[in-house]
């Protein structure tokens, strides 16, 4: 199956974690974000299926996926549809569940993430509200961040006899988000995220070990992932890092 991935051109963001599941999983896909309007990507091919009257099943926002006749949204619920048919998600149903349920606890740290230079509204610019993300951040790097990494290399530890991966023997989509969100944070708080890594060893060699895959590692090189900016989720603001 050939897919369709609709997302924002010029920023990773949440479109970012389903181009990790298929580009490990060596699947087709078009990526509507590095087309141009005039050829059928971009804005325009984003705003086709979620402003359309045609859509029976808009998604609310982007990413959305196309997959024959499905058109599917939310990130986790796209890589819910993607895991099993790719083999980036056990076969169990528990065990599906469980994965279900980390990607979900990683979609509210990707939130939090995002609040840290937008605490007020998203239509604000950051300049806006400098001095609340400020405030937001430090709680963020003292108090948020500490209790997500904590937990997920807790869970990790626990699955530590069968690879080290999060969930089962194997890769999965899990792992592939974890290393994208312990990227996102390297770029956006690097003083913070590199004390951070020093205590949770296992979240950094996971995310290096995700990365050094070869399907990941040759997309990461290919001039087809776009770079972090501050224009996406993972914002470097040097203010808001500790000792910023």
């Amino acid at each position: 199956m050939k897919y369709v991935l609709y997302y924002w051109p010029g920023i990773q963001g949440r479109g970012e974690f389903v181009r990790l599941a298929l580009e490990e999983a060596g699947a087709e896909y078009t990526d509507t974000a590095l087309g141009a309007d005039s050829e059928g990507g971009g804005v325009a091919a984003l705003r086709g299926v979620i402003d359309a009257e045609d859509v029976v099943r808009p998604p609310f926002a982007p990413p959305a996926l196309r997959a024959g006749r499905l058109l599917i949204g939310q990130t986790a619920n796209i890589l819910q549809f993607l895991g099993p048919r790719h083999g980036l998600a056990p076969r169990a149903l528990g065990d599906r569940l469980w994965l279900h349920q980390l990607q979900l606890t990683i979609a509210d740290l990707v939130a939090e993430v995002h609040d840290t230079h937008h605490p007020i509204a998203s239509a604000l610019y950051y300049e806006d509200q400098k001095r609340e993300a400020k405030r937001r951040s430090e709680d963020f790097v003292a108090s948020r961040l500490p209790k997500y990494l904590d937990y997920f290399e807790r869970v990790n530890a626990r699955n530590a006899s069968r690879g080290g991966w999060m969930v089962g023997n194997a890769l999965t989509y899990v792992d592939l988000s974890l290393a994208q969100v312990v990227a996102g944070l390297r770029y956006a708080f690097p003083r913070t995220t590199r004390a951070a890594l020093r205590r949770r060893p296992r979240l950094a060699a996971l995310a290096d070990k995700v990365f050094a895959r070869p399907r990941i590692r040759a997309y990461a090189g290919s001039g087809r992932r776009i770079a972090f900016n501050t224009e996406g989720i993972f914002r470097h603001y040097p203010e808001l890092d500790r000792n910023g």
